[in-house]
C-alpha cells in the first residue's frame, strides 16, 4: 500500500505507524515544524499529482449543501455528483479555450 500525503502529516509517530503497517509514505518534510533535517526519499512527480486530488475534493465539497439535502439514496448521491463533475469540467474547458 502507499500513501501520498503533504507535509502536515509529516511526523515521526504517524512515519512509523505507517512503518508498522506496511504502508509506504510519499510525505514532504514539514519545513515549519522540523527541528532537523531527515533524510526521507520522496518522489516529487507522484507528489505533485495530489494537488490535482484535493482540488477536486475541495470543489466537490463546494456542491455539499446540494448533495446532503438531496443525496437519500445512493443512486441520488451518485447523479448528484456526476452534476458537480459535469459543471466543475464544463468551467475548466471554458477557461483553456
Amino acid at each position: 500500500m502507499y500513501l501520498n500525503a503533504d507535509a502536515g502529516f509529516d511526523s515521526d509517530k504517524f512515519r512509523l505507524i505507517c512503518v508498522q503497517e506496511g504502508i509506504i509514505c510519499n510525505i514532504d518534510e514539514n519545513k515549519c515544524n522540523s527541528n532537523k533535517h531527515r533524510d526521507i526519499l520522496i518522489d516529487y512527480e507522484l507528489y505533485s499529482l495530489q494537488y490535482g486530488i484535493e482540488r477536486t475534493n475541495a470543489w466537490m465539497d463546494s456542491f455539499r449543501a446540494i448533495l446532503n439535502r438531496f443525496d437519500l439514496t445512493i443512486s441520488s448521491w451518485t447523479g448528484w455528483n456526476y452534476i458537480s463533475f459535469m459543471i466543475i469540467a464544463i468551467k475548466n474547458s471554458n477557461k483553456i479555450s
